[in-house]
């Protein structure tokens, strides 16, 4: 069992099966009105051929009827704008961390400094968009594109 990232980058084809799979585990937790919100490198561990999402001391129940959260957590890099107290934290938050690590697995960087070339950049630029309108509506969406 290893953690994510330990120094090496990822083909596309190896990024798209592990974050297809970080996708399922937070499709579950969605659909529980909860969110991660501290998806990154060292809360995926690999277990053989299986990624999975660990550490949920950051998540929360996403609360419709709220305008903000009441803590800002997350991890300074991967979490998204939202979480600086902007705004409520909602799946789409996971969905911008889940960009960010897409890019750093097939980069090593931050996709503000380095984009992911082709059609998985196109993937992380649409998750990590600055409004959560304009990122993909679930993690449903986002294995779609995968």
């Amino acid at each position: 069992m290893g953690y994510l990232l330990q120094g090496a980058l990822f083909s596309p084809e190896e990024t798209r099966k592990i974050i297809r799979q970080v996708c399922q585990g937070l499709w579950v937790l969605h659909s529980m009105d909860a969110v991660h919100r501290d998806v990154k490198p060292e809360n995926v561990i690999l277990r053989g051929s299986e990624a999975v999402l660990i550490d949920f001391d950051a998540a929360r129940l996403h609360k419709p009827e709220h305008d903000t959260d009441t803590l800002i957590l997350g991890t300074t890099g991967f979490a998204a704008p939202e979480q600086y107290g902007l705004s409520q934290t909602d799946p789409r938050s996971d969905i911008y961390s889940v960009g960010i690590l897409m890019n750093v697995m097939l980069t090593g960087q931050h996709p503000s400094k380095r984009l992911a070339e082709g059609r998985l950049g196109r993937v992380v630029e649409r998750c990590t968009r600055v409004n959560p309108r304009r990122r993909y509506p679930n993690v449903l969406r986002l294995m779609e594109a995968l």
